[in-house]
């Protein structure tokens, strides 16, 4: 694992969306897993098990078994949600906006997207007093949605607005979805 590349394709992707596009489109599908998606999702597990230790203290197992529970749980919703997402997207931009089904492109795509959503959840780990700045800070999904769509995906002009639009909700909302879901069933089995 690289993490300098991805510190670099993460701070592209941030500040240039277009020209990182660019650069992910010659690039082979299945790396996204293990050279993006795979290593964000762990470090974003890392900052909420340490922002936990932090907030509840080393006091005892307790600490540690609630900042397990919320590092799996942010691991879970990250990595269900992508796939999820994914798949989502897949089949509304087959059935909608008239591409082709080509679940490994979109899975790339999806990872990608997803930049914004990670280094939030890596901040609010850490820093869980920025919820509501996080909250209006996810948003820039749709602009790197909107960059890629057209380089990556190659979306016709016609379909772009409505495939953007639906990709980025279904980037931001499923992670947290299946967040809430894991929750929920982690407090009726406790």
């Amino acid at each position: 694992m690289n993490y300098k590349e991805l510190l670099n394709i993460t701070l592209r992707l941030i500040s240039s969306p277009a020209q990182a596009w660019e650069e992910i489109r010659l690039e082979d599908r299945r790396k996204v897993f293990t050279a993006f998606v795979y290593p964000m999702i762990g470090l974003c597990g890392l900052s909420v098990f340490i922002g936990s230790l932090i907030a509840l203290g080393w006091s005892g197992p307790q600490s540690f078994q609630y900042a397990m529970t919320k590092c799996c749980a942010v691991a879970v919703a990250l990595f269900g949600g992508y796939f999820l997402a994914a798949y989502l997207i897949n089949l509304a931009a087959s059935r909608f906006c008239g591409m082709d089904d080509n679940l490994s492109l979109v899975q790339q795509f999806s990872g990608y997207a997803m930049v914004v959503i990670f280094l939030l959840r890596m901040v609010l780990g850490i820093l869980p007093d920025f919820q509501i700045v996080a909250m209006l800070l996810q948003f820039y999904v749709v602009y790197v949605v909107w960059e890629g769509s057209v380089r990556l995906l190659q979306v016709s002009e016609a379909n772009r607005l409505r495939f953007t639009l639906t990709a980025s909700v279904l980037l931001i909302a499923c992670p947290m979805l299946i967040e809430w879901l894991f929750n929920r069933l982690t407090i009726m089995l406790n």
